[in-house]
């Protein structure tokens, strides 16, 4: 019986990705792979082979003492992993076929994601020169962070065959070896490779392929089980796995599954971050430090085990709102979960007799191992707990896991030093591929307070926002990597899992998903009447968060679709800077006209509530508004779907007036068209637009050279020939954009740096002519009494090649 929650999601009869079926490897993609599918080393030949045929993960080179052979074998370990990986993919269709909730890429896109990256990071560092494929290293760069459960993508992409893939993928290995095997800072007797060195990007390669191990195994596990079939050399199911006859039922409590006991955290004080000379790759939300006070608590003693999960089900917690937030009621009730992704149902409706899918299979239903679920089904988890035992129950905090950590650890990082299958028997972790799934929740050891899997077996949800350690800086060859989730919307997950590699394996690990996203993880449960210490983002702490906010919606609704009367009623105010978003589209219209341009499709990024998106419809044939702002997005689409929309004109305090917005009849509104997307990660089929508008948008992106790097070159926004209306008043704020990525307003050797000329140096490199330029004025209305003059600087350019 198909599992409801893994039903597709939008018609089947829709499915633009089978244009990627060209039929031409689909028999060669079929069984036990051949010598020809291993482009690096075959398992039989690669560091980590265990007596079974299988492989395990060596540990993270240390960057103070490595040899060349230690990097070389690290490399080789990886790799390998991620082409025994992907064996595991059945026939062509398993490549392309995208996953049943259409928010993330298909499998073709990991399978060479990891390696696109190796060589723009090394590019970036100046230890190549030039790129391999520089239409392979646009397309395979950038994945896709989902906004919400119902931000799909419709995987419309015409991707290049597996064929060609493979044949990338071989291109790259060479290249990587190559710099190994050359690289004079890894002789023998070699000086500490530091954050500052440009090796750091080759080690950052081998900690991104080890990331994309757990992401792209998540996404096989979501394909039908027709597509896959466990490759030889991946490790097997930990022994406790039935894959045959169904588990007992009903499950019973301290038999069938360990019953939970608490255990009494006294206070502490712990210290969070990792110390900036300790001698391996970390990411740059691992470093600062942060020193907090820990109230005692109490935890379970094991993560919640699919047993324990079960009294929640059977209970009717996935029917009853008064468990959920309002986000995760939302989530559920749009994906019609009623159990556990991953938990397939036998029998009838209700009878809640399952099976559990792993990455290659499904087996009996191990009740002793832990719950795999997102944030929204842990919470309300919680909160059913909290009622049914009469205390308050919570996800712990980032804080309390330090707690309950052995102090030991610090000072040594275990998967720091042995390969995975070492660490599972001598430390008790499940981690570092040391088995092919989770373990029993009470089979690993426990930390000296008590406590199973601190690390490894899955990844734990917390309470806390992802955030950024006092004293964390940005990483200039990824400056990408951490702030754009620094937004309130990202949920801690510490701990790693059984597939967890390297650095996301050790103990200075700490990441993130989006709540309702399915990664390796479950979680335990506090007792505590305080909250931990939580850390949550607010609005002036997650920038962007700023942008949902209903009195920020009615601001913009007044500045982008208010009468000018009303956004500047006072004569000797400055009556030509109203209607900002319309002025910025004209620069477009004319630009058109003036340089005879095509007008076929235009990309308003940072659209905001739609006025110029609107604008552009008078010339453009088509045009999409993207914006991060789920707020903002709604709003335009009721203006889109109904042509006006009502907001509040605040005049003193709570006074005010209800008005209504009317987009202008004369406007065809069916050539407007609004989505939710991160102007940082556009989505890969956003391409050769005839124009492109940005407004007031750089200085509020945590990485401007992100959405920049996106305008030219292959598969650039803009086509060859199409306009660029950039507009910026450069208000660059640390709240916004970390100052390492600011692309002006600092000095620099002791001169001054503008932005104004960064970004005419970086688009001329591009391929852009500067075709206009002036100082554009605009103002905000805030209330009938205050309202913001801003000067901003307008440029057209169009792309010359």
């Amino acid at each position: 019986m198909p599992h409801p929650n893994l039903e597709p999601a939008i018609p089947n009869a829709v499915e633009p990705w089978r244009q990627n079926l060209r039929g031409e490897q689909d028999a060669l993609l079929r069984g036990p792979r051949a010598d020809w599918w291993w482009t690096g080393l075959a398992p039989a030949s690669c560091p980590g082979l265990q007596a079974d045929g299988s492989l395990t993960a060596l540990p993270q080179p240390n960057l103070a003492t490595c040899t060349r052979e230690s990097v070389l074998a690290a490399f080789d370990n990886c790799w390998t992993l991620t082409e025994a990986l992907f064996a595991g993919l059945q026939g062509e269709e398993a490549f392309f076929r995208p996953p049943y909730h259409h928010l993330r890429h298909p499998m073709l896109f990991y399978y060479c994601h990891p390696a696109a990256l190796y060589i723009n990071k090394l590019r970036v560092a100046g230890l190549i020169d030039n790129p391999l494929n520089p239409y392979f290293e646009r397309i395979f760069e950038t994945g896709v962070d989902e906004m919400r459960w119902d931000d799909m993508s419709k995987n419309e992409m015409l991707w290049p065959s597996f064929g060609e893939a493979h044949s990338y993928r071989q291109q790259v290995y060479t290249t990587v070896r190559q710099l190994i095997e050359t690289h004079p800072d890894l002789a023998d007797g070699h000086a500490p490779i530091t954050q500052s060195h440009p090796l750091w990007a080759l080690f950052m390669g081998f900690d991104h392929e080890r990331i994309h191990l757990e992401t792209s195994s998540v996404l096989i596990r979501e394909l039908p089980l027709e597509l896959v079939g466990r490759p030889a050399a991946w490790p097997a199911l930990h022994p406790s796995a039935q894959t045959g006859a169904s588990a007992a039922f009903p499950p019973r409590a301290g038999q069938d599954y360990p019953q939970t006991r608490l255990l009494d955290i006294p206070a502490s004080q712990v210290r969070i971050g990792k110390p900036a000379n300790w001698p391996s790759f970390g990411w740059d939300n691992e470093y600062g430090e942060r020193r907090a006070s820990v109230q005692g608590f109490q935890v379970d003693n094991q993560l919640v085990s699919n047993g324990a999960f079960l009294e929640f089900i059977q209970s009717g917690g996935y029917l009853e709102q008064q468990w959920w937030s309002e986000a995760g009621w939302e989530w559920r009730g749009f994906r019609n979960s009623k159990w556990p992704c991953f938990w397939v149902p036998e029998g009838p409706a209700g009878l809640h007799q399952y099976r559990l899918r792993t990455l290659f299979e499904t087996i009996a239903m191990p009740w002793n191992w832990p719950a795999e679920v997102n944030a929204h089904e842990a919470a309300a988890f919680c909160a059913w707990r909290s009622a049914r035992d009469g205390v308050p129950c919570r996800l712990p905090t980032e804080a309390e896991h330090h707690a309950l950590r052995d102090a030991a650890w610090a000072d040594t990082d275990p998967p720091f030093h042995v390969d995975g299958a070492t660490l599972g028997q001598e430390s008790g972790w499940n981690s570092q591929l040391a088995h092919g799934s989770p373990w029993p929740v009470d089979a690993g050891r426990p930390s000296l307070a008590g406590a199973h899997d601190v690390f490894g077996n899955l990844w734990q949800w917390h309470g806390d926002d992802f955030n950024p350690l006092p004293g964390s800086k940005v990483h200039p060859l990824y400056d990408d990597f951490s702030t754009p989730c620094y937004d309130g919307q990202h949920q801690m997950i510490l701990g790693g899992s059984w597939i967890s590699c390297g650095d996301e394996a050790g103990v200075w690990a700490r990441f993130h998903f989006r709540p309702h996203f399915y990664q390796h993880a479950g979680f335990r449960v506090v007792q505590a009447a305080h909250d931990g210490g939580v850390v949550k983002l607010n609005a002036a702490d997650a920038g962007r968060q700023v942008y949902e906010d209903e009195k920020m919606v009615d601001d913009y609704m007044l500045l982008h679709h208010g009468e000018p009367q009303t956004q500047m009623p006072w004569p000797g105010g400055p009556q030509r800077t109203t209607a900002f978003p319309q002025r910025c589209a004209d620069w477009l219209l004319d630009g058109a006209k003036s340089w005879s341009t095509g007008t076929a499709r235009a990309l308003d990024i940072g659209c905001a509530v739609g006025g110029s998106s609107f604008e552009l419809a008078r010339g453009y044939g088509e045009v999409l508004g993207v914006d991060l702002s789920r707020a903002f997005i709604d709003a335009a689409n009721v203006l889109q779907k109904d042509g006006t929309r009502p907001f509040f004109r605040r005049d003193e305090g709570d006074l005010g007036q209800t008005i209504t917005a009317r987009i202008d009849p004369s406007i065809a509104r069916s050539r407007v068209s609004f989505r939710q997307a991160d102007a940082c990660s556009l989505p890969a089929e956003l391409v050769d637009f005839d124009a492109v508008l940005m407004a007031n948008l750089l200085c509020r992106l945590p990485s401007p050279k992100s959405l920049l790097g996106r305008l030219g070159g292959e598969r650039g926004l803009v086509k060859v020939g199409g306009l660029l209306a950039l507009f910026s008043p450069y208000s660059w704020l640390a709240q916004f954009t970390p100052k390492e990525a600011w692309l002006g307003g600092f000095e620099q050797d002791g001169q001054p740096v503008k932005s104004s000329d960064a970004l005419k140096a970086y688009l001329q490199d591009e391929g852009f002519v500067l075709l206009r330029e002036e100082e554009v004025p605009l103002v905000i209305r805030e209330h009938a009494r205050k309202y913001q003059f801003i000067v901003t600087h307008g440029m057209l350019w169009q792309r010359a090649r």
